[in-house]
């Protein structure tokens, strides 16, 4: 990998995460090689060229494999509270890296320092999670119908668990399913997003440490880098038996088909067409907050980002007209100064997507509000600075049914009770978060109830943006099904057994079947 010279201290922040020339984009720990083509990565807030990483080949991925297969035969034996103390001594190295960390998670992808430093929090908190759940791995005893038999489901490790991540949470991600999998006693691979590779290379090397330092073998933590070429390798590996990847519908109804060619198992976690209803009993300073948050957040570049606003017609223009207000007061611009709300878009092909579905919509009959359009000039010359826009428009609109990666919030009106606005809300293919702004009881209520939102997520009186560790995260239709960090998701990442014990010296069979010799 090749370094170039860049400003707002990332030097310093790279050094500190180990990120040197010598690295390269495909590792087994302590160990790093790759012989592929050249993966280059280009900040979207400055344009300037970060570095250059060597994609995997498939020699590379076979070593790769084997590796990890030959380290999970150690690991997972090693008991799960050991297992524990491991991800506790990682969580701490990533509390003494989080500023540099989350500098990086910043300039490479774009969104604010704060966010960045929020994204490295999250992975700490899963660190905290999985060390508690390292003594909960629990299974179940039930009776047997057999005198003199005990029945009892225990849980077992997987094996190799491969990671597909994005670009928008180009750490969090990772660390949600590697932290579970770990104390599972599973070993990962990752291939982090081609936009994002230096992150990738960071967390490797801050986890290499930690394995290293306790004489564990290299192939726990793995990394592999490059396109879908790199990532078709996993998910058609019959060595790989859970694939989890994040990203678009488009690829994860590949990878779901790959896998489920060879019958292994895929944990989904794709794209959200988020809606916040706002109900006459709503706090509007509130949903001001929410709403402007969920959309403009990350540059709208959140699974969970809000992408339509349903409001009830009697308070449609007082919303509208303080959301409107909310948006003027935005400061756009480096993502690593503090005093700004929103970074760019990841890329220039996010710009022209941007811009695509702004002409639709207005094509479509939708009237936009705030138009707009791609900022230029000082401070603006990576090309990936657009203006947050607001669009009337209608939930039947093709651009309003599909989820556009930037920001552009999409206002809707209803009429009649909360139900209409809830048929309204699940009316879209995705299913991931859903909020609802409402003091009335009975509203909520609907929203939470079995007739309600059809989302994974269900908010009242926040936004949909955003999530917290304890809570399982995913969504419904076609966002996946799958879920990850809180709760019981750690089940995912192991197989069950059933398992029955007869202590006596006859054998019975079940359902008094007779089978005498």
């Amino acid at each position: 990998m090749t370094l170039i010279a860049v400003d707002f201290g990332i030097e310093e922040a790279l050094d500190k995460l180990g990120i040197k020339e010598e690295n390269d984009g495909t590792s087994t720990g302590s160990n790093t090689f790759s012989s592929g083509e050249m993966i280059e990565s280009f900040s979207p807030v400055d344009g300037l060229l970060i570095g250059k990483v060597k994609s995997t080949s498939e020699s590379d991925y076979e070593r790769v494999i084997e590796t990890a297969t030959d380290a999970f035969q150690v690991w997972r034996k090693k008991p799960a509270p050991e297992r524990g103390e491991i991800v506790r001594q990682f969580g701490n190295k990533l509390r003494e890296l989080k500023e540099p960390l989350g500098k990086l998670v910043s300039y490479e992808m774009g969104k604010s320092y704060q966010e960045g430093l929020g994204e490295v929090q999250e992975m700490i908190d899963i660190c905290d999670f999985a060390v508690g759940l390292s003594r909960q791995l629990h299974g179940l005893t039930m009776h047997s119908e057999r005198p003199g038999h005990r029945m009892y489901e225990q849980y077992h490790p997987l094996g190799v668990v491969g990671i597909i991540s994005a670009f928008n949470f180009p750490v969090a991600v990772w660390a949600w399913n590697t932290a579970l999998a770990w104390v599972c006693g599973d070993v990962c691979v990752w291939k982090p997003s081609e936009k994002t590779p230096l992150c990738g290379i960071a967390c490797q090397n801050i986890a290499a440490e930690v394995f290293k330092a306790n004489g564990l073998p290299e192939g726990i933590s793995c990394l592999i880098n490059g396109d879908y070429k790199v990532g078709e390798m996993m998910t058609k590996d019959n060595r790989v038996p859970l694939i989890s990847a994040t990203g678009s519908i488009r690829m994860g109804k590949i990878v779901a088909q790959a896998v489920a060619a060879r019958l292994g198992k895929s944990l989904l976690e794709l794209g959200g067409n988020n809606a916040i209803i706002v109900t006459p009993d709503a706090d509007i300073k509130m949903t001001v907050i929410g709403a402007v948050f969920g959309a403009v957040g990350t540059a709208g570049q959140r699974c969970t980002s809000t992408r339509r606003l349903i409001i009830h017609e009697s308070i449609y223009d007082q919303v509208k007209d303080s959301i409107v207000a909310a948006y003027k007061q935005l400061r756009i611009g480096n993502p690593l100064d503090e005093n700004n709300h929103v970074g760019p878009l990841i890329d220039k092909d996010a710009v022209a997507m941007y811009e695509k579905a702004l002409k639709q919509v207005v094509d479509e009959g939708g009237n936009l509000i705030l138009e707009g359009g791609v900022l230029e000039g000082e401070g603006y010359e990576s090309g990936c600075y657009v203006h947050p826009a607001i669009a009337e428009a209608n939930n039947t609109y093709d651009i309003v049914q599909h989820e556009t990666f930037a920001p552009i919030l999409y206002l809707l009106k209803y009429e009649g009770d909360v139900e209409n606005a809830i048929q309204i809300q699940n009316n879209v293919v995705q299913g991931l978060s859903s909020a609802i702004m409402t003091n009335n009881l009975r509203e909520a209520e609907s929203f939470l109830s079995a007739a309600g939102s059809d989302c994974g997520i269900a908010n009242v009186n926040i936004g949909t943006s955003g999530a917290e560790i304890g809570g399982a995260f995913g969504g419904e239709k076609e966002t996946g099904g799958g879920r990850e960090s809180g709760s019981d998701a750690w089940k995912v990442y192991m197989r069950r057994q059933t398992n029955t014990i007869n202590y006596t010296t006859e054998l019975p069979l079940a359902q008094g079947i007779k089978f005498d010799l």
